[in-house]
């Protein structure tokens, strides 16, 4: 239990900066007070900014509606095969993560419907915790990367940052620490049992999701090159409010050409999805020589440098960043 807790995290998403507003670039890390933001729902785009509802550019595509993986639910566009991953590598677990069915709509934590259902392509078949709105847009992305290292047998791995930089890992918690928080000094007690149940790693997980955000998330990323773009890449803006989306799967053709499929949540905390690509709404595949700046997915626009490489693969467990 949180000991002298003040309030919860910076939000990391916010409706404030959907598409068609441009956002403001660089370091975010400005603020690193532990503060609640009030929660917005997004707005779709506009209709001048959706474009005509064809295919990607010269390639026929159509979805598999019985997939129930992205590999099986969303065919790699004509002329592109998926890149490979290594069986066991965080790649391949996204790649072959569960999908809900065809036509499942989006819902918020509470049960509630998203009101934005055109964003979304699918719907991951990952839980939302339901104890509080606090599984939004990074901590979706946080998420995704601790399944891994849970399902994976790499528990040793989870661990984040929260906003003013302390490092909250998942062993310490496991062994029975727990932190307490006075204002911004946050520090570990020793005061619980042993435990490493699933139930005990979602409430690791709660606790994550209150005190990290898309600010720390920021310092926990490095810029990266979209023309080598991998699963578990994303567009990331840092702030208070910020948001981010996630690469979820990547297929090249025989000329190099990549394109990539993107997910996320957003505020209220709501499902994981797969988005919808704007330019071209019957093709979900972003094709990366289609990329420039302000880059717009559905609910967002990102500006040039928002494209970065979590470090969760590299140095999980270390606290550094």
């Amino acid at each position: 239990m949180l000991i002298m807790c003040t309030a919860l995290a910076a939000a990391g998403c916010a409706g404030g900066e959907s598409a068609g507003e441009s956002t403001a670039s660089g370091n975010p890390m400005e603020q690193t007070v532990l503060s609640t933001e009030n929660s917005r729902e997004a707005r779709p785009l506009t209709t001048e900014t959706q474009a005509e509802e064809t295919g990607g550019p010269g390639h026929a595509w159509a979805i598999n509606p019985d997939g129930t993986t992205l590999e099986s639910r969303f065919p790699a566009p004509e002329g592109f095969s998926r890149v490979h991953q290594e069986e066991g590598s965080f790649g391949s677990f996204v790649r072959n993560f569960s999908l809900l069915p065809d036509g499942e709509p989006v819902h918020l934590y509470d049960g509630r419907l998203k009101g934005n259902q055109e964003a979304a392509a699918a719907v991951f078949a990952m839980p939302v915790l339901e104890s509080g709105d606090v599984q939004q847009c990074a901590d979706s992305v946080m998420r995704m990367y601790a399944e891994y290292f849970w399902h994976s047998g790499q528990p040793e791995k989870i661990g984040f940052h929260f906003v003013n930089g302390f490092w909250f890992d998942y062993p310490t918690y496991r062994d029975g620490g727990r932190v307490k928080v006075n204002g911004n000094s946050v520090s570990w007690s020793q005061s619980a049992s042993y435990d490493d149940s699933y139930e005990a790693f979602e409430r690791y997980l709660f606790i994550a999701f209150s005190y990290s955000s898309t600010l720390s998330m920021w310092e926990e990323s490095r810029p990266a090159d979209i023309g080598d773009v991998q699963i578990g890449d994303v567009f990331l803006r840092g702030g208070s409010p910020g948001h981010v989306v996630m690469v979820a799967d990547v297929c090249e053709d025989g000329q190099g050409r990549k394109a990539f499929l993107l997910a996320q949540s957003y505020m209220p905390a709501q499902q994981f999805h797969v988005l919808n690509n704007p330019l071209h709404r019957e093709d979900p595949w972003y094709y990366v020589d289609e990329v420039t700046y302000p880059f717009a997915t559905p609910e967002y626009r990102f500006d040039e440098g928002s494209f970065r490489r979590m470090n969760y693969l590299d140095g999980g467990g270390t606290g550094t960043r």
